[in-house]
Order: C-alpha cells, then structure tokens, then sequence
C-alpha cells in the first residue's frame, strides 16, 4: 500500500475497530483473590494489524483499538497512554520482523508474531511491578503474586493471539491481495 492513502488511512480504521471489538466482546472474565484478569482475542488483531499493514499503520491501528476499549471502559481509563504504547510496540515489532528484514516468508510471520506478542507481556509486566512496588508501595511478595497472575494470563493471550493470527494472515493475505486491498 502507498503511504497515506485513503484505502490506508480506512484499513487502519477498520483493523482499530476490529481491535476494539475483540477485546471488548471476544473475552473471557476470570476472578482472582488478588482482583479480576482476562482473556480476549484483541491481541490477535494487534498482531493480524502488524502483519497485514506493516509496522507503522498496524501498530497505529492496534494502538488505537486498544486505547479506544480502555477509554471506554472505567476499570481500565487511566492505562490508556500505557496501553496504546504497548499495543502499537506489540504491532510494530510484528510488522517489523515479519516484513522489514530480508524477504518475506513464513517463518518470518511466526517469529513476529510471537516476538511481537512476548514484546507486549514483557512491557505490560514490566509496568505491572513498576507501578506496584514502586509507585503504590505494594509488598513485594504480593507485587510478585500479581506479576505472576498476570504473566500467566498474558503469555496465555500472547500464545493464543500468535496461534491464530498466524494462520489468519497467511488465509486474508491472498485474498485481499486479490482484491487489490494490500
């Protein structure tokens, strides 16, 4: 795709919006003692974004997607700025590996993908025992307990959004090549 068309500028837009979707209706609510985690398939479009458009434009759609369901929703407004940086590196790093280095082929797509989805729980984490132990003052064996719960949910999500983003791509690249969409 040509940089900044409008054909870009609405495949972005529909991949943000497929990223907001997924996380918002595509989940599934588990309760902990330490407070409530999730899995979604929101991750999967972050990485399909990096994959189909590239590092920049995908990276803008998955960051976009993903701050725009933390917008609208209380429990998770005040991550946003976090959220959208973490989505887009998640993307990008996809993007880049899959597409920027060498030629293209397959393995390439699945080692971006599952560096791209390690890239997010790696800073989500990271954030998670920085705001915890440093900012809140929590105890660091609970901030250890929480880190953990979260790691085991999030690499969860990450291998899950890798397994099928992989196989979605490799299905969407020829048809929307096809159609003259990529």
């Amino acid at each position: 795709m040509k940089k900044n068309t409008a054909k870009q500028l609405a495949f972005v837009g529909i991949m943000a919006a497929l990223v907001y979707v997924t996380s918002a209706f595509l989940q599934i609510q588990i309760p902990t003692a330490i407070g409530s985690t999730r899995l979604h398939m929101g991750n999967v479009m972050c990485l399909l974004s990096g994959l189909l458009l590239g590092p920049v434009p995908g990276g803008l759609a998955a960051g976009i997607g993903s701050a725009f369901f933390d917008l609208t929703n209380p429990a998770y407004i005040a991550s946003t700025p976090f959220t959208f940086a973490f989505k887009f590196l998640m993307a990008f790093v996809c993007g880049v590996i899959a597409h920027k280095i060498g030629k293209e082929a397959h393995w390439k797509t699945v080692v971006g993908a599952v560096i791209g989805a390690a890239t997010y729980v790696i800073l989500y984490l990271g954030k998670t025992f920085v705001e915890d132990a440093f900012i809140m003052g929590v105890p660091l064996n609970t901030v250890w307990l929480t880190v953990t719960q979260k790691g085991v949910v999030s690499t969860v999500n990450g291998i899950i959004a890798a397994v099928v983003s992989v196989p979605l791509y490799l299905t969407l690249k020829p048809l929307l090549q096809k159609a003259k969409l990529l």
